[in-house]
């Protein structure tokens, strides 16, 4: 559980500045669109982080 933890830090925190990056590269400045992208980058972390969890742990 802990290398969970410790991955889906890590991948959380790059998925979610990469679909902000996304957002704003794409000129979607609102609020609403860099929100639903960190979202949606966090969320799609965690299959990630538990699949690099189930390989290496």
């Amino acid at each position: 559980m802990r290398l969970f933890m410790l991955l889906y830090t890590l991948a959380a925190t790059a998925m979610a500045g990469t679909g902000v990056i996304v957002v704003l590269t794409l000129g979607m400045v609102g609020v609403t669109p860099i929100l639903v992208a960190a979202a949606l980058g966090a969320g799609l972390a965690l299959p990630v982080a538990w699949l690099l969890t189930r390989e290496l742990g």
